[in-house]
């Protein structure tokens, strides 16, 4: 094992120094990967020296999301704090089904958890726990809902045309999760937006009396803290009343934006929150903890409970259903992905999340500034989010974007909102300054001007 660390020590060093010389990977198109590295599996082991070089090739042509240069995704960067715990958890390799396997590791899940409900203001019947991804929480909430709306869909199945409502800007996993949880996708009602993302009251209510004068039975709405292209926050003052109103369980994916729970200078974006029926976020996209880190809370810990609990005596020997977390999760077998969160958590204090957030919004009003301040650019995103949402010269975003990826000089996606295609940037990297930021814009500037022929536009007509 001491062997196998000093490789890993060497490895790491020189993913630092390609992070250092290469920020962006250059990358091997997918038809060539198989004849650029070795990846075949053989038969007969390999040599040490073949085995090492092998994984330093695999290093430096994986995307570096760490780089002060990748904006592609909802996540990036490094936090050490949280890579330690990471790490930690790896050589510990316990499983957090039982407190008999997990030890204090259990109370290192229960404390973020119970800490979470807190800051959100739940009270004293809220739990939680960490599932595989924000796909999943979404998926947990709507089976939770369900259930809540019918306790014998369990034993018996659906009997009922069960109609889910979420945003038109909201994450694609609402109408995966309803195939999941057999209730359909054409049983999920997508609602209109205003102009900058956020979900309309008017038109959820309007949705949902359709429904129930059809003999349609509503039970879920599923709102949005920060819409996966514009980051933009549904209102849940609002849609909680006529939640309330209809008796319907009321989730806010948080995956994205719902850390600003930490910002008392931003958490007036979830103003309301402690009205909902369950909340989710990721740690792995504000916080910097490294993936996955995804949190689901409910305000009922009876129905956290009822969904996903199931005797099994050869596991659950010891100890009571508190302490044995395998009886509120999705899966049984689950690694411990509370750690590194508790480890940069414990290290910088409440206080210090809330700067990590807070931050992320400066780095974009520093963007949101300088492309204001730039005739060539045309800006289609809103204060108070950590997207960027513009075009540069009128050239088209996705080729702009695919361009500066197969050039290795940028890491940076394009979405759409009402008919504009734009490139999206993300501000999450909180390692990253205002100085990162304009050198973006000026690399991205750079590369346009000298590769006119390849990225054809009007603009160069002029």
């Amino acid at each position: 094992m001491q062997k196998d660390l000093e490789l890993f020590q060497r490895l790491a060093n020189k993913l630092f120094e390609a992070e250092h010389k290469q920020p962006i990977a250059t990358p091997i198109p997918a038809e060539k990967l198989y004849d650029t590295l070795s990846i075949a599996l053989n038969d007969e082991p390999v040599a040490d020296d073949f085995f090492e070089d092998t994984l330093g090739q695999l290093i430096e042509s994986t995307p570096k999301t760490a780089t002060k240069l990748f904006f592609n995704q909802l996540f990036g960067g490094r936090n050490s704090k949280a890579t330690l715990g990471d790490l930690l958890a790896v050589l510990l390799n316990n499983s957090m089904y039982t407190y008999k396997v997990a030890g204090p590791q259990v109370g290192i899940e229960k404390e973020i958890l119970h800490k979470s409900c807190n800051i959100i203001g739940y009270g004293k019947d809220a739990d939680g726990t960490f599932a595989p991804g924000g796909s999943m929480s979404n998926f947990m909430a709507l089976l939770m809902a369900r259930d809540a709306y019918n306790a014998n869909i369990p034993q018996e199945g659906i009997t009922q045309k069960l109609i889910v409502y979420t945003s038109a800007e909201s994450h694609y996993s609402t109408p995966k999760n309803a195939a999941f949880a057999g209730i359909g996708r054409k049983q999920v009602r997508f609602i209109k937006t205003n102009d900058v993302g956020e979900m309309l009251p008017s038109d959820l209510e309007k949705q949902i009396n359709e429904d129930i004068e059809k003999g349609n039975h509503p039970f879920f709405v599923n709102a949005t803290a920060g819409t996966t292209v514009l980051g933009a926050f549904d209102p849940i003052e609002p849609l909680s009343k006529i939640c309330k109103k209809h008796d319907i369980w009321l989730h806010v994916d948080g995956a994205y934006c719902g850390s600003v729970i930490f910002s008392q200078k931003y958490k007036y974006l979830v103003k309301g929150l402690e009205h909902t029926d369950s909340f989710s976020y990721n740690a792995h996209k504000m916080l910097g903890t490294p993936l996955s880190c995804s949190i689901i809370l409910t305000k009922h810990k009876k129905h956290l409970h009822d969904s996903f609990s199931n005797d099994a005596a050869y596991l659950y020997q010891t100890d009571g259903d508190d302490y044995n977390l395998g009886k509120t999760s999705l899966q049984c077998g689950r690694r411990n992905d509370a750690l590194k969160f508790w480890t940069l958590w414990k290290s910088v204090g409440t206080n210090g999340l809330e700067k990590m957030v807070d931050h992320q919004f400066h780095l974009a009003d520093v963007a949101r500034n300088y492309i204001k301040s730039n005739p060539d650019y045309t800006l289609y995103s809103f204060d108070d989010s950590v997207s960027i949402c513009f075009n540069y010269k009128g050239i088209p975003a996705q080729e702009l974007c695919t361009r500066l990826y197969e050039d290795a000089a940028l890491m940076v996606g394009f979405g759409n909102f009402k008919g504009e295609e734009f490139v999206r940037l993300v501000t999450i990297n909180a390692g990253n300054e205002d100085a990162d930021i304009l050198n973006f814009f000026k690399i991205l500037e750079t590369f346009v001007a000298e590769n006119k022929k390849i990225i054809p536009t009007k603009a160069f007509a002029q």
